[in-house]
């Protein structure tokens, strides 16, 4: 099996070359850029399995770099670190295509959990058949990205998608804030973040506002449920 590619984008270079010391005795290949300018002609020249990207950074800031990365490449797994861990931090770099976001400081194994269940998802994600889901006249079509409700369109951001995809998937089911954090986020449930509720609640207005019926419903002390009145 080849080697892990790993882009490591990190300006501070003490974090970024014992990272990459650590990653390499595992035996993944890592290129180091210190720059954001430089880690994007990296990723735009190269093939890369995974990319870690701090957010402050001199050239490009890691928001920017992650909007850039996900304009040409939707699949590659993208984990944001930084010292930045406020929610509406962490909503940006969601929202800016990162699929993981782990602050500053945390144990290097930390990392590893999260590289291994990114990788794991990337290359053995199993979902249900079906491109086009439909839940009432909700219709999500998994290919092109498109969302309508009532014949209406509706723009969601990466992260609002495949919140929407995992409860349209999981219709008539409850499912709890622990699930879509490892599903969705990849992430141990942190009790102390409302990052999932803030998500549900945007999700919430754009499919809900004006539409005849409400399709999220709350559980009480169990998570959130889609389903037809």
């Amino acid at each position: 099996m080849d080697a892990i590619h790993v882009l490591l984008i990190e300006d501070e270079k003490k974090i970024a070359d014992t990272l990459a010391k650590g990653l390499r005795e595992l035996d993944y290949e890592v290129d180091i850029a210190y720059d954001g300018k430089i880690g994007l002609r990296l990723f735009e020249a190269n093939k890369f399995d995974l990319v870690i990207t701090d957010i402050n950074l001199p050239g490009i800031n890691g928001f920017d770099l992650c909007r850039a990365i996900r304009s040409t490449n939707q699949q590659v797994p993208v984990i944001m670190l930084t010292a930045l861990g406020a929610t509406d931090d962490k909503i940006e770099g969601f929202d800016s295509g990162a699929d993981d976001y782990l602050v500053k400081p945390f144990e290097f194994k930390e990392l590893l959990v999260r590289i291994r269940a990114l990788l794991k998802r990337t290359v053995n994600q199993q979902l249900p058949t079906g491109n086009i889901l439909k839940v009432a006249d909700l219709e999500l079509n998994v290919d092109s990205k498109a969302v309508t409700r009532e014949g209406r369109d509706i723009n969601l951001t990466a992260k609002e998608f495949q919140l929407l995809e995992y409860f349209m998937r999981n219709r008539n089911r409850v499912v709890s804030r622990a699930d879509i954090a490892e599903k969705v986020w990849d992430l141990d449930f942190d009790t102390r973040t409302n990052v999932i509720d803030v998500y549900v609640n945007f999700l919430r207005k754009k499919i809900e506002t004006g539409a005849a019926s409400r399709l999220i419903h709350t559980q009480v002390g169990m998570g959130y449920i889609m389903k037809e009145k």
